[in-house]
């Protein structure tokens, strides 16, 4: 896809994810691969419902800006996709959004880390949340680096998502994914304690996201249980933090 296409297709994902409350005000950021392996990236300080082709900002891996305008500025939250691209060279696009009920989720310590729907885990790969980051700083770039070779989808917590693709639909057909399953799973735990997957029953989803091809980090039953008992350590020391 061309670099004409690729901007439109940027700024006819951020009017959607303005539409449907992924995103407020300024917040949230786009970027996708172009065919030459630079960065197109929205910039700073826009609403991304309103953006159009020529805001975007072309960046190279090392998060020069190429557009030639001593002006530029893109997203703050650069460096967070500069790592993405970094270790996964398999993604073509990423999205950082702010879905009000993953957030809400974080915020009472409920981890889709847990398998609870069979089509979210196979589209989505299980779901960790990071430790509280702060927005706009090389902290989400480290919040996420350890948990983005393995996870096409993330929490931050306290702050928002980021999903990431093939390209632009693919990521931004996860947020919808991530953000439905979110909405799902809160609903659940308003009405009781929600019966997570069995380890068997995991195992088959898995095996079944790998032969369908989505599965492109180094995900495998052992890791996913280890990265899940991290967490649950992590959100107890943060409970004891309190």
């Amino acid at each position: 896809m061309g670099e004409r296409a690729l901007r439109q297709g940027i700024v006819e994902i951020g009017l959607e994810m303005y539409r449907r409350d992924f995103i407020s005000g300024s917040a949230g950021n786009i970027s996708v691969r172009l065919p030459d392996g630079n960065l197109l990236i929205t910039p700073s300080g826009i609403n991304k419902g309103k953006l159009t082709p020529d805001d975007l900002l072309i960046i190279d891996l090392d998060g020069n800006c190429l557009n030639g305008d001593a002006t530029c500025r893109p997203s703050s939250e650069l460096p967070m996709h500069l790592e993405v691209y970094r270790q996964r060279a398999d993604v073509g696009a990423v999205i950082h959004a702010h879905p009000i009920t993953c957030v809400a989720l974080s915020l009472a310590g409920i981890s889709l880390q847990d398998s609870y729907i069979p089509e979210a885990l196979v589209m989505l790969g299980p779901v960790p949340t990071t430790p509280y980051a702060t927005p706009s700083s090389t902290e989400n770039r480290d919040a996420i680096a350890g948990l983005i070779a393995g996870h096409d989808a993330i929490i931050l917590a306290h702050h928002g998502s980021l999903t990431v693709g093939r390209d632009l639909d693919e990521a931004y057909a996860r947020l919808e994914i991530l953000e439905h399953t979110a909405k799902t799973v809160a609903l659940a735990f308003q009405m009781g304690a929600p019966r997570s997957l069995e380890p068997k029953a995991v195992e088959k989803l898995l095996e079944m996201r790998h032969q369908m091809g989505l599965a492109r980090g180094e995900e495998n039953p052992l890791a996913l249980r280890i990265a899940a008992e991290v967490e649950r350590v992590t959100l107890d020391l943060d409970a004891l933090q309190w």
